[in-house]
């Protein structure tokens, strides 16, 4: 029997690999058309700026160490031109040279290439890059060695433009990133990706966001935005997405779905028979909402190779499909996040709340503690947990990935307070964040708290609310939200007459902490009182006040 996989890297490699270990007498073929059937895109960006110095550890399996050790048939710069699904055969190219194999199944891993808006001028671009896999970024390099940049644009503030924004400047270049959209990293909330905007600036970055290139002048040195503005550059980044390869499947008559993705079943055959898919190429349903979804991200490429081969190998494995949890550093920052955001999860009509709160990576008297901020959002009457998002400079990721878990588990937010999370000074707090954050929402739940978003400040004003700042004078001296009056906490239940009982109260300290331990002295007192969820924490990430 014989199974030929197409591509390599994350899917195709977790394929092939664990193929081999369920069976040692199939004849395993993987066809790759680049030179390199295994490498760490994942990696490139760091390879740019030498905090990964070495190419060749970019490069982590060879055909050579693979025929050695897994008896897999590696044909590198080796193209499938066709597929013949009634002959179950396929056309090989090679160095302009044709041959045709036959196959008894077939595993489809393309990936994914970047999308090249059709912008005037970019053909005539001579300084203009992706960043997708090694012989990308050799250009890169090449072009760094050879013209000596001073200037680099990066179009795009996903994780890629982020992360290449970010090893330009290591580099040592003066770096502008252009976004279409509203804020960095579409893929989080507004108000979380404020943070990664200001920690951009702050390393000298320049943002600009809700701003396009519509032309490219001079080979690509003058870039022209959409708002007319002329942007001078020597080097030119483009990353604003990814589209399936699925020009092979399309040929072969294999259906395909959203944005061009190609259709699997829940044991990844598409819609021909004993052809199958996995990787960024393919579409997903989503495990939260069970919509079609497409998700570029290594980590289920490698499960989804890993269990095509189990379902060929006659193993009864299921995709159960994914939640998109990822991750990217941005200097001295960390952004994380699982499952739907604020914004799909509005748009899909759901009830739903929501809840941030901020803690440390450990304990706050250990030194080196630093500042986590968490956003839940979660449904206020089940507590089925919706997503996540954490940013801080340390410990984001394992905040994340235990709410990813919990997701995954189908725990509620009632169970997050029970976690039984390591606990030791130099490692995390007695109550860790994701505790804190579940007795949060659980008060919510539960009718202990009412909140009140940032977005939602300006209506509550303009409808007579009466706005007070819980922290202490020292404190509010030093900045407080426009309209806010001061009522220290520790004076609230002597002063607490001073406030009106027919006004809505809506009150703010740093985090919302000291906020809502106010809010449950003065709602027993009988009044009518909100938290500022977030409060003036939240509030100077948005404004990018330091």
């Amino acid at each position: 029997m014989r199974t030929i996989i197409v591509g390599g890297v994350a899917g195709g490699m977790s394929a092939a690999t664990r193929l081999r270990r369920l069976d040692e007498e199939m004849d395993i073929v993987i066809i790759e058309k680049g030179p390199y059937v295994s490498f760490a895109n994942c990696g490139l960006p760091y390879y740019v700026s030498g905090e990964i110095s070495n190419r060749d550890d970019l490069l982590i399996q060879t055909p050579e160490k693979l025929k050695a050790r897994f008896n897999l048939d590696v044909k590198v710069e080796t193209e499938v031109i066709s597929i013949d699904a009634g002959k179950k055969e396929v056309t090989l190219s090679h160095s302009g040279q044709t041959e045709v194999m036959s196959y008894d199944k077939l595993v489809l891993s393309p990936g994914s290439k970047p999308f090249i808006p059709p912008l005037d001028g970019i053909n005539d671009a001579t300084n203009l890059f992706t960043l997708r896999n090694v012989p990308d970024v050799d250009n890169v390099m090449t072009y760094l060695d050879n013209h000596k940049p001073k200037k680099a644009v990066v179009i795009g503030a996903g994780f890629i433009g982020l992360e290449m924004a970010e090893n330009l400047v290591h580099r040592g270049l003066e770096v502008t990133l252009i976004e279409m959209a509203p804020h960095v990293l579409p893929t989080v909330d507004a108000e979380m990706a404020s943070f990664i905007t200001n920690e951009l600036r702050a390393k000298g970055v320049n943002v600009l966001t809700s701003q396009g290139v519509v032309a490219m002048e001079n080979n690509g040195q003058t870039l022209v935005l959409n708002t007319g503005e002329k942007i001078e550059t020597d080097l030119v980044l483009m990353s604003v997405g990814v589209r399936p390869e699925n020009g092979l499947a399309e040929s072969a008559g294999i259906e395909l779905g959203m944005r061009g993705g190609i259709l699997v079943d829940d044991s990844y055959e598409t819609s021909v028979k004993d052809i199958y898919a996995v990787g960024d190429a393919i579409i997903v349903k989503n495990q939260i909402n069970d919509e079609d979804t497409m998700i570029a991200l290594a980590s289920p490429a490698n499960r989804q190779g890993r269990q095509v081969a189990d379902v060929i190998a006659g193993m009864p494995r299921k995709n159960k499909g994914s939640i998109g949890t990822a991750i990217v550093r941005v200097f001295e920052q960390t952004i994380a996040s699982t499952g739907l955001t604020e914004k799909q999860v509005k748009d899909l009509g759901y009830d739903y709340h929501v809840v941030h709160v901020d803690g440390k990576n450990h304990a706050g008297y250990y030194p080196g503690a630093s500042m986590i901020f968490l956003k839940l959002i979660f449904n206020p009457t089940t507590g089925k947990i919706y997503g996540a998002q954490a940013v801080g400079k340390d410990g984001a990721d394992k905040r994340i990935d235990v709410l990813a878990t919990a997701i995954k588990g189908g725990l509620t937010v009632e169970d997050l307070p029970e976690l039984e999370l390591t606990y030791a000074p130099p490692f995390g707090s007695a109550k860790d964040i994701v505790n804190m954050v579940g007795y949060a929402a659980l008060n919510i739940i539960e009718g202990l708290a009412e909140n009140i978003q940032l977005s939602e400040l300006e209506q509550a004003n303009e409808n007579g609310a009466v706005l007070v700042d819980v922290r202490t004078p020292e404190e509010f001296e030093q900045g407080t939200i426009e309209g806010f009056i001061n009522l220290p906490l520790n004076e609230i239940r002597q002063r607490a007459n001073e406030l009106p009982k027919d006004k809505e109260i809506i009150l703010s300290c740093q985090s919302g902490q000291r906020s809502y331990v106010a809010q449950r002295m003065l709602a027993q007192m009988g009044y009518d009182v909100k938290n500022l969820d977030g409060s003036y924490l939240l509030y100077k990430a948005i404004n990018g006040i330091s």
